[in-house]
């Protein structure tokens, strides 16, 4: 069996671990930022935000022509501090928040899949987070 790759993205947020891990889990926050291209997005979100809580966000390309569920359970909820879980497919994630004067670092580490380049999935993921960022420091 091959191993599993283990692939890390990281940012940091111009606002208090606070808003952040709100906006971070909130479903009306989510369907805001959470797409990794312009030609995407994430029409409805679910969010039961604890141990064995389940989530679901839907990703669609906005011209109709692929969609999937991004699902999972979570295994560990820790208030402003870490939340992990676990994908429907099996795989793990797990996102930590640290705060340092009013900003936020988030470093979330994820079990790569076997079918794209593990670089491909980092750019993907990275530019989610990026959004997420976006999407923050533009808020109030």
């Amino acid at each position: 069996m091959k191993t599993q790759t283990k692939i890390k993205v990281e940012a940091t947020v111009k606002a208090p671990v606070a808003k952040v891990w709100q906006q971070w889990n909130t479903p009306a926050d989510i369907m805001q930022w959470n797409a990794a291209d312009p030609s995407w997005h994430c029409p409805s979100s679910e969010n039961d935000l604890r141990v064995n809580g389940t989530f679901k966000n839907r990703m669609e390309a906005k011209d109709g022509s692929f969609g999937f569920d991004f699902e999972g359970t979570y295994d560990k909820v820790e208030l402003y501090q870490e939340i992990a879980y676990t994908m429907a497919d099996g795989r793990t994630v797990s996102t930590l928040f640290s705060e340092t004067d009013g900003e936020t670092v988030m470093i979330t580490t994820f079990d790569a899949e076997q079918m794209n380049d593990p670089e491909f999935q980092k750019q993907g993921w990275q530019s989610i987070l990026n959004n997420f960022v976006k999407h923050v420091e533009s808020t109030n």
